[in-house]
């Protein structure tokens, strides 16, 4: 083997390493068997009002336009596969997009609690992305304060007569920042810092995330708006069917 290759191979397996190695805290999926054991069976209480109020909310949109069942799915799928690749950070830890943003902006953050424990469950079970004993708390921060946060910045934006593309991106990426917000809030409640508690440790967790998280949340909102202009063009009778689009606004 020449020099040449030896530092391809080497400059190969160091990129595979990075990777592959996956911190056990500081992912935005909290690992399995992080938590304590009350705090995430509190979660899991949680979140059950808000996955009960998803159901009814997707039952309702499906029972009253089947033709919304397509752009659901896709919704999911796009959660599923975003929310799967792990970015590694320069402070060691690794770093996701949630793609909670579409869901929520098409069918309401109501739904997306559905789409979002259904993919985490699945996560955790093939591919030992998050967890089973953290599947209410990675529930919490991923598919109920995201999608709340985006749904409602969508709204404002309309309310402000903010460009919709424009509205579309701030809603996936603010979304996406408060995910992981929550995710450093919830670490830091279940592991405070011996000087500063609570409020120092969610710093320390917010600065491990913010270095890969905040570009990921630019380009999970660019990603977002290219998603909805591709539904634009090829699905815009089921766009209109759920009501995303009226009448003669379909390229605002």
């Amino acid at each position: 083997m020449t020099s040449k290759q030896k530092k391809v191979v080497t400059l190969a397996a160091a990129f595979a390493l990075c990777f592959g190695i996956t911190p056990v805290v500081s992912a935005m999926h909290i690992m399995e068997g992080y938590l304590p054991a009350t705090f995430c069976i509190a979660w899991g209480v949680i979140c059950v009002p808000f996955v009960i109020a998803g159901f009814f909310s997707i039952r309702k949109t499906l029972r009253e336009n089947r033709r919304a069942l397509t752009i659901l799915a896709m919704s999911g799928a796009f959660v599923f596969v975003i929310s799967s690749l792990k970015i590694p950070s320069v402070t060691g830890s690794c770093s996701h997009m949630t793609g909670t943003g579409l869901g929520a902006i098409l069918f309401g953050p109501s739904a997306v609690s559905i789409l979002g424990i259904i993919v985490l469950l699945f996560q955790a079970i093939l591919l030992a992305h998050g967890g089973l004993t953290t599947l209410g708390a990675n529930t919490f921060s991923m598919a109920i304060a995201g999608p709340f946060v985006s749904y409602g910045i969508y709204k404002l934006c309309q309310k402000l007569n903010v460009n919709r593309k424009v509205s579309i991106f701030l809603a996936a990426c603010l979304g996406d920042l408060f995910t992981y917000c929550v995710t450093s809030i919830q670490l830091a409640v279940a592991y405070p810092s011996e000087q500063g508690g609570i409020a120092a440790s969610a710093v320390k967790f917010l600065g491990i995330f913010a270095p890969t998280q905040m570009p990921l949340a630019v380009i999970e909102g660019i990603l977002t708006v290219i998603i909805m202009i591709g539904l634009e063009s090829f699905a815009l009778p089921e766009l209109k069917s759920i009501g995303f689009i009226k009448e003669g606004k379909a390229h605002e």
